[in-house]
């Protein structure tokens, strides 16, 4: 048996170390499709129009998983007040398939 993590039921000494895991989620607010000469062109300064508006939802992704969708906000309390947050809409079920 190679790398097998025995089951401890819920709650066991496997699931914690499991859930303590950090992940990293990508959160997509558009794309931008220029043409490559006008990408070469881009400097500092320069604006970048995405398919997206502020107020359009943004997608979240856990590598190229699509995990769930939400909006944008300016976190207004607390130590982190004034920092860029995301507030879920939708979370997709991690059972399926997709």
């Amino acid at each position: 048996m190679d790398n097998v993590v025995p089951d401890t039921g819920a709650g066991g000494a496997a699931d914690k170390a499991f859930t303590s895991v950090p992940i990293e989620i990508t959160v997509s607010v558009g794309r931008a499709r220029p043409l490559v000469r006008d990408l070469l062109k881009l400097e500092e300064g320069s604006v970048l129009a995405l398919d997206k508006r502020v107020d359009d939802p943004v997608d979240l992704y856990v590598g190229d998983r699509l995990i769930g969708t939400g909006v944008l906000e300016i976190t207004e309390t607390g130590e982190k007040q004034g920092q860029l947050s995301v507030r879920l809409v939708e979370v997709h079920d991690f059972g399926s398939a997709s």
